[in-house]
This record gives structure tokens, C-alpha cells and sequence, in this order.
């Protein structure tokens, strides 16, 4: 899947937002499960403060990520369309991403934390050159969840 990135645009933010809506324990990424991210995340001028993307396959909106950068390193968060996911897609989803940061941003290191249930995405992100750093504890969706911190050197 070739994948073409653009700002993302308050239509899809909405829609990303309101709608994709992920099965079982995965729904603990629906964008509604954590106010404070929905408010972020649909606000065009909070979202503003970083960049956001979407990511379009033939002509279909199939996924989002964010770049927030301080200084030398680049702090990523994604998401791919519901009913994309579990299917074989990830690892080039994650891997056009990475190249386009490499392309359009300077950095020393790009960073995400996934929470620790989700051994499917942390699969992926390993086959992507990501290395665990540590877990920690991070306050989301009104609880507290652990969550590992990867990496992976520009």
C-alpha cells in the first residue's frame, strides 16, 4: 500500500475522532475513551501546536500520525484505520512514516510509547527498528497504564 501524507484536515480529524472505533482491548485507542486527547486531537487550534498528518491509499484516508519535536528528538503517535489493522499493513504503514519524518524533519532520534497490552503494534514496531528503552507509568483514559518507550536512531 502506497501511502500519501498531507495535513490532516478538521473533516478527518472528526472523523478519526468520532468514528473509527477499534474491537476488544483495542479500544482503548478510540479517541473518545480519553477527553482530554479528543479535545486535542478535534480542536484545530490545539491540534495546530504539532504537526498531524493523514494518510491516504488510493484516495482513502487510512491513518494519522503527529510529530512533536524538542529539539533533536522527534516523539511520534499513530494510528491506523480500524479495520486495517490486524491485517499485514502495519510494519509498511510505520515504515512510510519513518521515512517521511527522515525526509522532512531533523532529528537524532524518533520516540513513541505504546502501552504494554498492545504486543501486536510493539511487534510491528520492533520489525521497524524500534528498541525498548523502559516502561513507565503515564496517566491516560482516566486511569494509570504502563506503557513502553521505544526508540530508534535517525
Amino acid at each position: 500500500m502506497t501511502i500519501h501524507f498531507e495535513k490532516l484536515s478538521q473533516s478527518n480529524a472528526l472523523a478519526i475522532a468520532n468514528e473509527w472505533k477499534y474491537d476488544g482491548i483495542y479500544s482503548f485507542y478510540d479517541m473518545i475513551e480519553d477527553l482530554e486527547d479528543y479535545e486535542e486531537f478535534t480542536d484545530e487550534n490545539l491540534r495546530n501546536k504539532n504537526d498531524h498528518y493523514q494518510a491516504i491509499a488510493n484516495g482513502e484516508l487510512v491513518g494519522f500520525f503527529c510529530v512533536v519535536q524538542e529539539d533533536s528528538v522527534i516523539e511520534i503517535g499513530l494510528g491506523l484505520k480500524p479495520d486495517a489493522c490486524g491485517k499485514g499493513v502495519g510494519k509498511g504503514f510505520v515504515e512510510q512514516i519513518v521515512s517521511f519524518i527522515h525526509t522532512n524533519y531533523q532529528y537524532q532520534k524518533l520516540v513513541m510509547n505504546v502501552a504494554v497490552f498492545n504486543q501486536r503494534a510493539i511487534k510491528v514496531y520492533h520489525s521497524c527498528g524500534f528498541h525498548d528503552v523502559k516502561v513507565i507509568k503515564q496517566r491516560s483514559n482516566g486511569s494509570i497504564y504502563e506503557f513502553l518507550v521505544m526508540e530508534k536512531l535517525r
